[in-house]
């Protein structure tokens, strides 16, 4: 990092006192997140329930509950909280995520279930910190590929949604241990195909639909 951040300030040689400029803005660029919690730390942390009590210091939000708001759409001004790992807006009326969710960078913790949701961007690739993605229930038709990107993901679930197609960059997902496509109708051969792309993750699907597309 000190190197980095030599380079950036186009210093050749430190003295004294450009060290410890440099030190010092390497110490803002580690504390400038919070530390990411393991996942029992973050199941039993206290969440905040609404935006206006998150305003009042955003950076103290890192788990963030709004299921049954009675929210429209996404509601942005949780963007604010960059340190977010938390965040559950199921039980609304969210037809899309937006591009910007990408700045919620910290996110491990994902549920967007029974919202109405068609469309995932593809910036949901940026949340690389992500190991639990919820979006079931929803009216979903296709997954970006650029969900291949999450390299901590344990736990997609999928289940009851309206999927057509499944991207190949599933196959990236080394760290995906359940997949749930339950109550979709998927033929033998579509369910052989996602079965093969992960070999090593449980794929729950529903009985086949012998069907052909």
């Amino acid at each position: 990092m000190i190197k980095l951040l030599a380079k950036i300030f186009k210093i050749k040689s430190l003295n004294s006192s450009q060290l410890v400029l440099v030190l010092f803005v390497s110490f803002l660029f580690k504390t400038s997140h919070a530390q990411l919690l393991d996942s029992l730390t973050l199941d039993t942390l206290t969440s905040f329930i609404s935006i206006e009590d998150g305003m009042k210091n955003p950076d103290a939000v890192i788990k963030l509950v709004l299921r049954k708001s009675h929210l429209k759409s996404f509601p942005l001004e949780v963007l604010r909280f960059k340190n977010l790992q938390y965040l559950d807006i199921s039980k609304n009326k969210i037809e899309e995520l937006p591009d910007s969710i990408a700045l919620l960078n910290q996110l491990q913790y994902l549920a967007c279930s029974k919202t109405g949701l068609k469309i995932i961007p593809k910036t949901i690739g940026k949340l690389t910190h992500l190991k639990y993605l919820n979006l079931n229930q929803n009216d979903i038709e296709t997954l970006p590929p650029q969900i291949g990107n999450l390299e901590n993901l344990e736990i997609l679930d999928l289940w009851s949604n309206d999927f057509n197609e499944y991207p190949s960059t599933l196959k990236n997902l080394k760290s995906l241990k359940i997949l749930d496509l339950r109550n979709i109708l998927i033929s033998d051969e579509t369910q052989l195909y996602i079965t093969n792309l992960l070999p090593k993750a449980t794929v729950q699907m529903s009985p086949s639909c012998k069907c052909k597309w």
